[in-house]
């Protein structure tokens, strides 16, 4: 079906974030240049999430990923939107029946940056040090770095968390390098964190755009303005976050690299605490991307020991008011 077939306008929804604004704009802008329309045709719809509203406990307790979603996700389904931009990262490892990812954009960096107004690394943080984060990932990570720090919630979005570095709150926290350059920000980084030292989040830096299934126009739109490679990347990474169930409250890291038609996954799950991390690498055809990430989620799925995912002694405690 000809995507130009299209009805007259299309009602693109987002979460009102700065940095979620912008991305659903990059979509709009994308779907505009590709089906030769005015961007009058193209309408943004903010809707505020649950997950947006939280702000004073750790997602992990209220739900986990689809309080970013679902949303957006019930718009969707009573036709009130056509197409949901999500960072890839906030989607859950299963969809509601009806629903797809139809594509994703061109992905930027996948990695994390470190940001301080004290340090340069972790390693140059004080002991002791008060650092904070909302992903149950970046916490592992950090304790896994330095078990000396004292790790707190940390959630707003990239500003608010940017201003409680600054104002010495806390001395450090790590942002997604996507994120920081999308909104113009990425001067505010410290430094950027190897993918060998700090793995990404699954999805990290992608943008998806979920329709409806049978909605073949929008899809066919979606299509035009799809990325082949993030598409291939993120087939691996979501393939193994669904064979170990990831969702917020599993600290969980994956990320899948092409060059040549080849694919190099690898994956990372942690103890809360950080004491301990299983690791899994996998590589072949971009062709198998699926089936790559699958079999490393069970492999890796068949070494955890009982209990290596029990959150109950690494909750973080409350950044200071």
């Amino acid at each position: 079906m000809d995507p130009r077939q299209h009805g007259s306008r299309l009602v693109i929804g987002t979460r009102g974030s700065p940095l979620a604004v912008i991305q659903a704009r990059e979509a709009r802008d994308r779907l505009a240049a590709a089906l030769g329309w005015d961007k009058d045709r193209l309408t943004l719809s903010l809707v505020r999430t649950t997950g947006d509203a939280i702000q004073d406990r750790p997602l992990s307790e209220a739900g986990g990923k689809g309080l970013f979603t679902k949303e957006l996700d019930s718009a969707l389904l009573a036709g009130a939107i056509d197409v949901a931009v999500h960072s890839a990262k906030d989607l859950p490892s299963f969809l509601p029946d009806g629903l797809i990812i139809a594509g994703y954009l061109p992905r930027e960096d996948a990695r994390d940056a470190f940001v301080s107004s004290e340090a340069k690394s972790f390693s140059e943080l004080p002991e002791g040090a008060v650092v904070g984060s909302a992903s149950l990932r970046r916490q592992a990570m950090m304790r896994r770095l330095r078990p000396d720090l004292r790790v707190v919630l940390l959630r707003g979005n990239v500003g608010t968390r940017l201003g409680k570095v600054e104002s010495g709150e806390i001395a450090a926290t790590v942002l997604a390098v996507a994120g920081l350059k999308r909104l113009g920000l990425l001067d505010r980084a410290t430094a950027i964190l190897a993918p060998d030292e700090f793995l990404p989040a699954v999805g990290q830096g992608a943008i998806a755009l979920v329709t409806r299934e049978a909605d073949e126009p929008t899809r066919a739109a979606v299509a035009q303005i799809s990325d082949q490679a993030t598409a291939v990347q993120l087939a691996a990474e979501r393939a193994f976050l669904a064979v170990l169930d990831g969702s917020c409250r599993t600290p969980i890291a994956g990320h899948a690299s092409l060059s040549g038609g080849r694919i190099a996954f690898r994956g990372l799950v942690l103890r809360p605490d950080g004491s301990e991390a299983l690791a899994v690498t996998r590589a072949g055809e971009a062709g198998e991307a699926a089936r790559i990430g699958q079999e490393a989620g069970e492999e890796l799925r068949g070494r955890l020991p009982a209990g290596f995912l029990d959150p109950q002694d690494a909750r973080p405690r409350h950044a200071p008011a």
